[in-house]
């Protein structure tokens, strides 16, 4: 599987774009604000149909512009798929494969995987909880369209819910029987929300199994790394949690149980020491190997689910990374088609890396260098 073309028609600050890619490695470079991430964004976008930025459509389309078009043609077991997606500031974006158009946008889904790798992944282990359910939520998301309707769809539950329980005090004096509207909410959380945290523990289990490995290659066999899921609430006992702690969600004013509080957790073995949690106690240097270590696991987790090498996209990343990790980043990918974006070309001088097709980057323009 590998993306053959890209065109954009004014899609952020590309008027007019027309790109063929290498089946190997093509590398973006330029000064920053230039449109580098715009063209992985426009990627991203045709395997998910969501920016990896968290925007609005709206906010993709060109500056005095109405709409905008994103079209690739993907290879896939021998086939060419071509992908259109209209993007409008009034309506919703309107998506065709092979020139049919497509009822909803997570027919998309599965078509195109992408393991996506930015500076901002670097940090995923020290941060807070959302960023690691983020991660859990693109990639599962990519994998399973099904998981994406519900998510989506638990997500509305649970902002319809709040909007509830910041309401209920006033109108339960009115009419007693206004709180029984939560068992409705409720209902619907224990429906979508089994199944998110039933398909997130299928993937940390399956992430686990690469992790370890690919983490001891990383630290010359020093370290041994766990992955370990933490939800909030399992699925057998989410109905009970919920009913339990309805009394403090009334007294807060928001839902406190359910997969959207997820988290998981890294342990570190190394030596005769006990197990190390590197979100507390890890170095920078242990968290930032932690985090390479997971997205290449990533890597590996798509080709066992799929049976398909994902495309990987490495955002302006390289620069973050010591010697060490740099290299053995650049020596994992093997085939996999990869995108690059970088600043410069010094990082691969030197390098035994395999560079195919290079392009310069500047105000929304591209060359192609050679």
């Amino acid at each position: 599987m590998y993306i053959e073309s890209l065109e954009l028609r004014n899609f952020r600050n590309f008027e007019e774009l027309d790109l063929t890619f290498s089946q190997g490695t093509n590398i973006f470079y330029g000064d920053n604000a230039q449109g580098k991430t715009n063209i992985l964004e426009a990627l991203f976008m045709i395997s998910t149909t969501k920016s990896h930025r968290s925007v609005k459509d709206r906010d993709l389309i060109r500056f005095g512009e109405e709409e905008a078009h994103i079209r690739s043609v993907i290879m896939k077991k021998g086939i060419d798929y071509k992908v259109d997606m209209h993007l409008k500031k009034s309506r919703s974006k309107g998506i065709a494969i092979q020139g049919q158009r497509i009822r909803k946008a997570s027919q998309l889904i599965g078509l195109l995987h992408i393991v996506f790798f930015s500076p901002e992944d670097l940090g995923i282990v020290k941060e807070g909880p959302a960023g690691r359910r983020r991660f859990m939520d693109m990639e599962l998301c990519q994998l399973d369209a099904s998981y994406l309707y519900d998510l989506n769809n638990y997500n509305k539950v649970i902002e319809q819910r709040n909007r509830f329980l910041k309401d209920i005090s006033l109108h339960s004096q009115k009419d007693p029987a206004y709180g029984d509207m939560l068992d409705v909410f409720d209902d619907q959380l224990l429906g979508y929300g089994r199944r998110i945290i039933e398909r997130r523990q299928s993937f940390i289990d399956a992430l686990a199994g690469d992790i370890g490995g690919i983490h001891e290659s990383l630290t010359g066999g020093r370290e041994t790394l766990l992955i370990s899921y933490e939800p909030n609430t399992d699925s057998d006992d989410f109905a009970e949690k919920l009913k339990k702690n309805r009394r403090q969600d009334i007294y807060q004013k928001m839902s406190c149980t359910g997969p959207h509080r997820d988290d998981f957790s890294f342990y570190v073995l190394g030596g005769a020491s006990d197990p190390i949690d590197i979100r507390r106690f890890g170095s920078q240097g242990q968290q930032r190997t932690c985090a390479l270590s997971l997205k290449l696991s990533e890597i590996e987790t798509v080709r066992t689910l799929t049976g398909e090498d994902p495309v990987l996209m490495l955002d302006d990343v390289l620069s973050e990374l010591d010697g060490n990790r740099q290299r053995f980043l650049l020596d994992t990918i093997g085939s996999l088609q990869t995108m690059i974006t970088c600043t410069g070309l010094d990082d691969f001088v030197g390098s035994r890396f395999e560079k195919d097709r290079i392009f310069r980057v500047e105000n929304g323009s591209i060359r192609e260098n050679g």
